[in-house]
């Protein structure tokens, strides 16, 4: 596994990071909110935000390989009934994927928030077709818990997207 690290957001970031994320192949497994092509103007928005909201309900952290933020990650607590569940979302550019760093990423994020947040659940919602982030949370230690058919509309297509979680008991917590 290639050695990383996280950190929280530094405003110098946000030049590696648009580099990083510029990537139609990042964009296609994410929400409509990550934009392709993703700009100096959209890490710069992106990185302030994460250091604004820090400690508000989420947790994020810029995935740094080499000393350069090359990833993010973070967990963003729910509301109203579900206020004891956080979303757990990530992405890494493509020249360190299948190297065993998300995996282990997701560990770590998730241990902080525990720790951090009243909360008793992790979940994450990759797209059926995203085997890499499918195997990335059952590594992780995350469950399947089905398949939401004709869930989300993405790039003109309807698709289903999985559910998994993540239980703090599970964590030994």
């Amino acid at each position: 596994m290639k050695d990383f690290l996280l950190r929280e957001w530094r405003k110098e970031d946000a030049k590696t990071i648009a580099r990083a994320a510029n990537n139609p192949n990042i964009a296609a497994n994410l929400r409509n909110t990550f934009p392709y092509p993703y700009v100096l103007e959209d890490a710069k928005w992106y990185v302030n935000d994460c250091i604004l909201k820090e400690g508000k309900n989420q947790i994020t952290r810029a995935i740094v390989v080499d000393g350069e933020a090359v990833g993010s990650i973070g967990i963003f607590v729910k509301d109203d009934v579900y206020e004891k569940s956080g979303e757990l979302g990530y992405w890494l550019s493509e020249d360190y994927w299948r190297q065993g760093i998300t995996s282990q990423a997701v560990k770590i994020i998730c241990r902080e928030a525990f720790a951090a947040f009243d909360i008793v659940r992790i979940f994450a919602e990759p797209y059926e077709f995203n085997v890499g982030s499918r195997c990335v949370l059952e590594k992780a230690g995350f469950t399947y818990e089905g398949t939401m058919r004709n869930g989300v509309y993405k790039n003109g297509n309807i698709h289903s997207y999985c559910m998994y979680s993540l239980l703090r008991e599970e964590m030994g917590l």
